[in-house]
């Protein structure tokens, strides 16, 4: 299946002290008195038993294609004579098994100094056309009208958008204007998964509601020319731009098959997906996160005046290798799973040596993780989105009886989500 790209298409209260508990219950009483004493346990939201299904899938990148030879020759020249740590940092750009990536913007754009304001500007614009791109593809995939769409969470660590992303393509995309926005930042490369255990909730609470989840990210606008680091060089050899969007419900429902989002305002035709019927009957079964203490610094962002500086400990990989299958085998067995329970890891690529630390610690065979490496090397790192061009890739292929998908992001936080075959 082929990513079209965008040229182509055009997110208890503490009961601390006896006072905050008294003060609580006072305000509760007239309202129990009210009701005829306390809430029954049947009277309170209770989780729907329905299955979270997986309807579409959609992926889209830019219009800029980079091949990493490119990439290392311009990298060489903008900083192999001011900073002398970089002839040892240049090997990155071939260890790291990246062959192209997608950029918003051309080569050239990014040989110059730039400010936020700039780099704001070209994250709006680059951003918001992959994510109508991502979005119509999904729909299309799912055979859904937009105006089916309930609720949307949009997924973006790379550029700030106030409105967000989906408020500024309503109109494009002709979504409704009772449609629920739930704009989440911050998430970093874990976006993909945790952005899907966020969206799937918001389904398993109303059942019958439609939501669409969209993760774009716009990574090369954080590529500096003045920041002589190891974690800058490392993110120039790695970082592409790109937007994955998925379309789930629960409530059991099939959907009418493809429908006729092939043209939309200002974009142009959206390519069908050709393994739709693959993953309607996949549910999204298990979620969870872990959060390891004081590893803030393990991955994140700089802010300063001209914007995002990258933040890469050189003990991601190691860490995941040692931490990471641990981490995922307690949210499997809140699932009542263990790791021999899945059939198919889906996995975010962060890097060669990540994914290598990945089939470690989870316990696969070397090369086990190949789609995973395939994305990789022609898309680079899109932080969020990637893992879902994973999946986009693994159901083009077979549907796994069960899959998990496992990304991590800044916190220093693991997500994973089960996905299910339907009997």
């Amino acid at each position: 299946m082929t990513t079209p790209s965008a040229a182509e298409l055009g997110t208890t209260l503490p009961v601390n002290s006896g006072s905050a508990h008294s003060k609580l219950a006072a305000v509760l009483a007239p309202i129990q008195a009210g009701r005829g004493g306390e809430i029954a346990p049947s009277k309170l939201a209770q989780p729907s038993a329905l299955p979270v299904t997986l309807l579409g899938i959609g992926t889209a990148v830019p219009a800029y294609k980079l091949m990493q030879s490119d990439a290392a020759a311009v990298s060489h020249a903008m900083f192999a004579d001011r900073y002398p740590e970089y002839e040892r940092m240049h090997a990155v750009f071939t260890s790291s098994g990246i062959v192209s990536r997608y950029a918003v913007k051309p080569i050239e754009w990014y040989q110059q100094p730039r400010n936020w304001a700039e780099r704001t500007a070209a994250y709006l614009e680059g951003a918001t056309a992959l994510f109508a791109a991502a979005a119509a593809r999904a729909l299309d995939d799912a055979g859904l009208k937009p105006t089916e769409i309930d609720a949307i969470v949009t997924v973006s660590s790379t550029g700030i958008a106030t409105p967000s992303l989906e408020a500024r393509y309503l109109d494009a995309l002709g979504l409704g204007r009772q449609t629920r926005r739930v704009p989440v930042f911050g998430l970093g490369c874990g976006g993909g998964v945790a952005g899907l255990s966020i969206a799937a909730d918001l389904a398993r609470a109303a059942p019958g509601r439609t939501v669409l989840l969209v993760a774009v990210e716009v990574c090369t606008l954080s590529f500096r020319l003045d920041t002589l680091t190891k974690s800058n060089i490392v993110a120039t050899a790695l970082f592409g731009d790109g937007a994955a969007a998925c379309v789930i419900r629960a409530d059991g429902r099939a959907t009418t098959g493809p429908s006729a989002n092939g043209s939309m305002p200002g974009l142009g035709a959206v390519p069908r997906s050709t393994g739709s019927a693959r993953h309607r009957g996949l549910a999204i079964t298990v979620t969870g996160e872990h959060t390891w203490p004081n590893t803030l610094d393990l991955m994140g962002w700089n802010v300063d005046p001209d914007g995002f500086g990258v933040v890469f400990a050189r003990a991601i990989p190691p860490f995941a290798r040692t931490n990471v299958g641990p981490a995922v085998s307690g949210i499997l067995a809140r699932g009542g799973l263990e790791i021999g329970d899945i059939g198919r890891f889906v996995c975010h690529p962060g890097g060669a040596r990540v994914v290598d630390a990945l089939e470690q610690t989870i316990g696969l065979e070397a090369g086990s993780l190949d789609h995973e490496r395939s994305i990789l090397a022609e898309y680079g790192n899109m932080s969020a989105p990637t893992v879902l061009f994973v999946l986009e890739r693994v159901l083009a292929e077979a549907t796994p009886s069960r899959a998990a998908m496992i990304a991590m992001g800044p916190g220093f936080t693991a997500s994973c989500a089960v996905l299910e075959a339907l009997a």
